[in-house]
């Protein structure tokens, strides 16, 4: 009797993989290896009602989201037929995150998604990868708009740096707590001296908000948060952490590892608003993992936020194209939900790199999506309680804020009236224009933080994010109402006194400050109390 002809295959758009640079091929995966991979499932088709839901600008409910811009049950339903037919096991299925989780042999998963799976190195990080395409049978390669998890390769880094406090500053703290002053040279600020020096709505302190923070790896500990707010004589936030495809809470002990990371998220944010809930949703640090952290986020009808940080990222041409997209789409979701997402630009100038031979211009993403707020960086001077300078942070030594025009993503409409600089990257097109706004970042005039029971002084664009998220949430409780996707209301606000300082020193090795928006620093960095003022009107 004749095998039965295997069913025809069809490629998924924009799932080829290149190879990583400087990871070494170990060698094969084993037959039996576990694999946990995520497919998400199109939309169900528009119906008029979602039509006009999408068109109102009124933000909806997570429950009316779901039915109205959800996956098809029917489509889930073939989608785990489709599992049943290749030994694959269902974890999890979800309509609002149109998402299906599934776990099986890594020999049943190359057959199921025609690749093959080779064990990496990229110095001490080892990780399953994929090169090339990935294909699913025909009947069921028009429900599927991406698979992510086959290769799990680092996919994103934290933008920050943190340097330990020499002997003489750190007997100061003991002795006076956290106080600005000089650490080796350089200036540093508790978030409460940013936030005073923002001039922050004072009487604010986030109540009724739940501020959402994304992370890659690394943790905290309950002692560091006690210790620390302790010394700022602010109450300890109710923080939480949530587990995403088996992300965990889990300390390095390492300051300079991605605890610094954590940290620094947890304290900035919960310095300023410490009567908003902060929830951390620990993911791994994999395409996948950095989505389905996401989508989790977006979607928690249990402790919901309305505003999410996010410190990580990488350079645009490191994510497949099925990944930009799929990822932008739930940041677009986001907006429909009235969550402003703020992202980190990135601290290795308008190269996004740490490698210097690199000429080549790159935003970083997802601070590059046209539906996130992207966060930029400044150095911050200040004396007698007032800033006395501020311009675009750059140390001229391979750290300085992110930032420059995308290659990936068109200018979006409410970018349509600013003057965008024409691309660094010769040929390259116009494009959504990165940082949107900014913030403290500079190390030299960095946040002084706790971390693994080291006190330091941590700087970079990723103080910016929980920075900006702590304001949002003080403006949301001002207001009584979620400011929702904030970044196209700031470019529609009057000149003048409108609650962004506008930053028109510096460069970011690539493009200058100038008076109005720029790819440094965007529109500039915060006045608290006016901008609550202007939103109000």
């Amino acid at each position: 009797m004749p095998s039965p002809k295997a069913p025809k295959r069809l490629t998924l758009p924009g799932s080829d993989k290149k190879p990583l640079k400087a990871a070494k091929l170990i060698g094969a995966i084993q037959p039996d290896e576990q694999v946990e991979v995520t497919i998400r499932v199109r939309r169900r088709q528009p119906s008029l009602e979602a039509e006009e839901s999408r068109s109102s600008g009124k933000s909806l409910s997570r429950d009316q989201f779901r039915d109205l811009f959800g996956a098809d049950p029917a489509d889930i339903v073939q989608i785990e037929n489709f599992a049943h037919r290749y030994g694959l096991t269902v974890l999890e299925a979800s309509i609002a995150e149109r998402k299906v989780r599934l776990s099986g042999s890594a020999s049943s998963m190359k057959v199921a998604f025609g690749t093959n799976l080779k064990r990496y190195s990229i110095g001490k990080v080892r990780f399953r990868g994929r090169i090339g395409t990935i294909s699913v049978p025909q009947d069921i390669h028009p429900l599927i708009e991406g698979v992510f998890g086959l290769d799990n390769r680092p996919q994103a880094r934290p933008h920050f740096r943190f340097r330990p406090l020499k002997r003489g500053s750190r007997k100061q703290l003991k002795k006076k707590g956290l106080k600005p002053q000089d650490a080796g040279g350089s200036t540093s600020y508790t978030p409460l001296d940013v936030a005073k020096l923002y001039q922050f709505p004072a009487r604010l302190d986030g109540s009724g908000q739940t501020i959402a923070i994304i992370e890659l790896g690394g943790g905290y500990t309950t002692s560091d948060l006690q210790k620390y707010f302790s010394s700022l004589n602010v109450p300890v936030p109710l923080v939480s952490a949530v587990s995403v495809d088996s992300g965990q809470n889990l300390p390095s002990g390492d300051p300079n590892g991605p605890d610094g990371e954590v940290m620094l998220d947890i304290e900035v944010a919960g310095a300023v608003a410490p009567g908003a809930r902060i929830v951390v949703y620990f993911a791994p640090n994999s395409d996948s993992g950095f989505i389905d952290a996401l989508t989790t986020a977006v979607h928690d009808n249990v402790r919901n936020p309305n505003v999410l940080s996010i410190s990580w990222g990488g350079p645009e041409n490191t994510w497949t194209s099925q990944s930009l997209q799929d990822f932008d789409s739930h940041c677009a979701d986001a907006a429909l939900l009235g969550i402003t997402i703020c992202c980190s630009a990135g601290d290795h100038g308008s190269t996004d790199s740490t490698d210097p031979s690199v000429a080549h211009a790159n935003v970083d993403f997802p601070a590059s999506s046209p539906n996130v707020l992207a966060c930029g960086g400044t150095r911050l001077e200040s004396d007698g309680g007032a800033i006395t300078n501020e311009t675009v942070w750059n140390n001229h030594d391979g750290w300085a804020t992110g930032g420059g025009i995308s290659e990936v993503f068109p200018v979006p409409a409410w970018q349509q009236n600013v003057q965008l600089p024409p691309s660094v990257n010769s040929g390259a097109g116009p494009g959504r224009g990165v940082p949107d706004i900014a913030g403290d970042a500079d190390g030299q005039t960095g946040y002084q933080i706790i971390v693994d029971g080291q006190q330091g002084i941590s700087g970079g664009t990723s103080a910016v994010s929980p920075l900006w998220a702590a304001l949002i949430a003080l403006l949301n409780q001002g207001l009584g109402r979620p400011v929702g996707f904030l970044t196209p209301k700031l470019y529609q606000l009057p000149a003048g006194d409108n609650g962004l300082n506008d930053i028109t020193m510096g460069d970011n090795v690539g493009y200058q400050a100038q008076p109005g928006w720029d790819a440094c620093t965007g529109l500039g960095s915060p006045n608290g109390a006016a901008l609550l003022a202007t939103l109000n009107t």
